[in-house]
């Protein structure tokens, strides 16, 4: 009864939340198309902005699925090893665009005899989510470093930090710091990288702190 309880509890809030997150982006899209309706403004640039609303909520929709298939236990996360080079080189090129506009340097460490247990997928999904989260908080300047050896994957930037008392947090669904909360994103990154993790019988964890940086160390079990 207890653990009902507590399932229930954990799915209200977790759709209070979904609910709270969808809400900005969609009060912002409707005042984009009120706005487009006022005489002499520029449609174009309305329109860009419109779709930048659209696409964060079709990126938080997307989270949040995957996040379910996830718990529901309908995604296999391990199913045997997955070199690890070629899938953190993907991700590097698959974000070199948004890494540039964000001035972010990305860089790979990982030998070529280096595997992870984790499916192909799941590696990419872990990977560029790390990656994701560096290029979005880093800062102008910052380089990010994917590291994989045996056993170990890790995002590691110089870039401008976390305070340390956001640490322990940054693996909340939905949980963004003030200074993130002006950035896009779900909120739901980090969460899934410890959820996939875990799931292959893991565990993750942050380190740094303001201009030191953040390390996101990913662990598993040896073979």
């Amino acid at each position: 009864m207890e653990d009902v309880r507590a399932y229930e509890e954990l799915r209200v809030g977790f759709t209070a939340a979904v609910s709270h997150e969808l809400r900005t982006p969609l009060a912002r899209l409707l005042a984009l198309l009120d706005s487009a309706a006022l005489p002499g403004v520029d449609r174009d640039a309305l329109l860009a902005q419109a779709r930048e609303q659209v696409e964060e909520m079709s990126e938080l929709v997307d989270d949040v699925l995957f996040l379910a298939e996830l718990e529901s236990g309908r995604e296999v996360v391990s199913l045997g090893v997955t070199p690890a080079l070629p899938v953190l080189e993907e991700v590097r090129n698959r974000l070199a665009d948004s890494a540039e506009r964000a001035d972010v340097d990305v860089v790979v460490d990982a030998p070529p005899e280096v595997e992870l247990p984790l499916r192909r997928r799941m590696l990419a999904i872990v990977a560029e989510n790390l990656a994701a989260n560096s290029i979005r908080y880093a800062g102008p300047g910052a380089t990010l470093t994917l590291r994989a050896r045996p056993g170990l994957l890790e995002a590691i930037d110089d870039g401008r930090g976390v305070d340390e008392v956001e640490l322990a947090r940054v693996f909340e669904r939905f949980y963004r710091s003030d200074r993130a909360r002006a950035s896009r994103g779900t909120g739901l990154g980090l969460a899934i990288v410890k959820h996939v993790v875990a799931s292959a019988g893991g565990q993750v964890e942050a380190a740094g702190g303001p201009g030191r940086g953040l390390r996101i160390t990913c662990r598993f079990p040896a073979p």
